[in-house]
């Protein structure tokens, strides 16, 4: 499977409704993954933000990430955004995004990746997934979200 670096006009609609097929992010979070594809689409480059699109065979958007250099940091990159449809997942398609991913931030002198996700139950297999691809857990902030749902903040050399 390849990947697309271009934003298309239509990634917006394609991102919100997959975040939204998966079930774990509430309406605010998602308004805030079309945000940076939208901001993308208007300022370009400038923005900060980078990404990987995943589409099926269908056309459809599979997966995507989303990711950029950590700001006044020399070699630090954030993983923003990780999502793969429930239709295609379990298939090996969000390592090979976030391995792609790495790979050009590291290509952009990265040396560390980061990335967030939320300490609820039902985020565990997230969390597992981070651990298997090589990540380490960085922080915990207890009740960062919301009582009970705590920050992991996990951190990857590259």
């Amino acid at each position: 499977m390849s990947f697309r670096s271009a934003l298309r006009a239509d990634d917006a609609v394609a991102v919100r409704a997959l975040v939204e097929a998966t079930g774990f992010f509430r309406t605010d979070e998602a308004d805030i993954a079309v945000e940076l594809v939208e901001e993308t689409l208007t300022r370009g480059a400038g923005a900060g933000y980078q990404f990987l699109f995943a589409d099926g065979p269908d056309g459809k958007l599979d997966g995507y990430t989303c990711f950029g250099r950590v700001p006044a940091t020399a070699t630090g990159f954030d993983l923003y955004w990780i999502a793969v449809s429930p239709d295609a997942q379990r298939r090996g398609l969000g390592g090979r995004l976030l391995a792609a991913s790495a790979e050009i931030c590291r290509g952009q002198g990265g040396r560390r990746l980061y990335a967030d996700t939320s300490g609820r139950p039902q985020y565990a297999p997230t969390r597992a997934f981070y651990l298997r691809q090589g990540f380490e857990i960085a922080a915990v902030f207890p009740d960062f979200y919301a009582d009970g749902d705590d920050k992991v903040v996990f951190s990857k050399p590259l």
